[in-house]
């Protein structure tokens, strides 16, 4: 019986294997064929490719399902020409931005490239810390939620008021030790896969930097531009990168406990200069055999898989509003300026171009796009319109020195309450109408706020990386704080 079903099984993933290549074009199964050579040496041949573990990381957008229909591609061409093929761990990071679309997504390219029950195949993922079987239908836990948000905004405090607010800096924090546990986890593995361009790798690399030095972490130094150093890197920042903040409380550990090794093995195993064609060549690919759907122009409005452009707009315009004494809708228009000057310089296709030019720049639809904003700020990030502008003040950091400007711009009528808002902060007694308020607006309860009172604001050192970092395609000034 189970000689017949593993005979059945092979036939299937034939024909799978079959079906897959015919979407691709004869460049694209040139590059595989290389990507297959490249797999072989780094397992040590071809009799040890049996033994040989990689990891794929599936956020569910473009880029991360068509690396994982590539290397399903090569995992079934070497198993009908070899007694076995490497093994495969595809593992997905529950955070904010992984919603319902990107999760549909995953499911829909693991169904449609038969990984479920395929036991070379490790579908994972992981909520607050925990690692679980892959399941597109499971909810976020409600403390993987609360964990996401607290990270997210104790984080962005980390800053004064007049520093660019990096909203999503606490990602590269939670990714970053993802990618060091999540390689350790259950025997290892051999070699993270990644399709990432050097741009990506560095805007990624330039992101965890900005993050650790906000977490009081060990400074990467490493004067590299791409992942080669990248768990170097990931164990010299420790196993918990929050530490900082939660100094006094008891975390959720990384589990199950106990199967996590105490050495990592895995190295970065980099075939993005195998990638071929463009983006809008893949669409056959994506929609007839994997089943995906995507917003075109967010997957070209950000390099980072985090970030929101409604949302980043979003903030910009905030930031203009409350902080710059100019309208909200020369915020948005600064915004997109920065992602126009992007997009043309990555020769994004024009109709995508003139659909962010309409989606973010016509002034009849500004009010029901803030809307809209607000509703996905406080769905995704769990977060309201008050709480970002109090982020955006960041007026608790320093013993509080941004708070006077802070209720001035926005809360005068509790300057009054001052003395007792900096008496709550030191952890004294205040009145419970004084410390809720302080809780409502923040988002934070006060004993997180009294964290952030004694911290100094970080003022994010510069770092040289390699000087061929990213050719012509090196980022403009600000566009990291643009949030693309």
């Amino acid at each position: 019986m189970t000689t017949i079903h593993d005979q059945a099984m092979n036939y299937v993933y034939q024909q799978v294997l079959q079906r897959l290549l015919s979407f691709f074009s004869r460049a694209e199964r040139t590059a595989l064929q290389l990507m297959i050579q490249r797999l072989v040496v780094s397992a040590g041949g071809i009799e040890r490719i049996g033994e040989f573990k990689v990891l794929a990381i599936q956020t569910g957008t473009l880029d991360s399902c068509y690396t994982l229909a590539l290397l399903r591609a090569a995992q079934l061409n070497i198993a009908s020409r070899a007694p076995a093929t490497f093994q495969l761990r595809v593992a997905t990071l529950r955070t904010s931005a992984t919603g319902t679309v990107a999760l549909d997504n995953i499911h829909k390219s693991n169904a449609a490239l038969f990984l479920y029950d395929d036991p070379r195949v490790e579908l994972l993922m992981v909520d607050d810390r925990e690692v679980q079987p892959f399941d597109h239908q499971a909810a976020t836990s409600e403390a993987g939620v609360e964990t996401n948000r607290l990270n997210l905004l104790m984080v962005g405090h980390r800053r004064s008021w007049d520093g660019p607010l990096e909203l999503w800096d606490d990602s590269y924090l939670a990714m970053g030790e993802f990618y060091g546990q999540i390689a350790r986890w259950d025997n290892g593995v051999d070699a993270l896969i990644s399709s990432d361009t050097p741009r990506q790798q560095m805007h990624f690399l330039d992101g965890l930097r900005r993050a650790a030095q906000k977490a009081d972490l060990a400074t990467l130094n490493y004067n590299t531009a791409g992942f080669e150093m990248l768990f170097t890197a990931l164990d010299d920042l420790g196993s918990d990168y929050f530490r900082a903040f939660y100094a006094d409380q008891q975390r959720a550990p990384w589990r199950p406990v106990g199967r996590f090794e105490a050495c990592r093995r895995a190295t970065h195993l980099d075939i993005h200069d195998m990638l071929v064609g463009k983006l809008e060549e893949r669409w056959p690919l994506f929609t007839e055999f994997l089943g995906v759907q995507c917003d075109e122009m967010a997957a070209h409005l950000s390099d980072s898989d985090y970030v929101s452009p409604t949302i980043a707009a979003h903030v910009h315009g905030l930031q203009a509003c409350y902080l710059a004494g100019e309208s909200y809708e020369s915020g948005v228009a600064e915004y997109l300026q920065r992602a126009m000057v992007m997009m043309r310089r990555k020769l994004v296709p024009e109709r995508i171009c003139e659909l962010a030019l309409s989606t973010f720049g016509n002034p009849a639809t500004l009010a029901e796009r803030r809307l809209q904003a607000a509703t996905e700020a406080q769905k995704t990030l769990g977060l309201s319109e008050a709480q970002l502008i109090c982020l955006l003040f960041a007026p608790f950091v320093d013993g509080g020195a941004g708070l006077e400007q802070f209720l001035r711009s926005c809360h005068p009528g509790m300057l009054v309450a001052m003395p007792d808002l900096h008496r709550a902060m030191q952890g004294y007694q205040a009145p419970e109408q004084v410390v809720q308020w302080m809780v409502d607006v923040s988002g934070l309860p006060v004993r997180l706020i009294g964290t952030l009172y004694k911290m100094r604001p970080v003022t994010v050192e510069a770092v040289n990386v390699a000087d061929d970092a990213c050719d012509d395609d090196a980022m403009t000034t600000g566009e990291l704080s643009a949030g693309l």
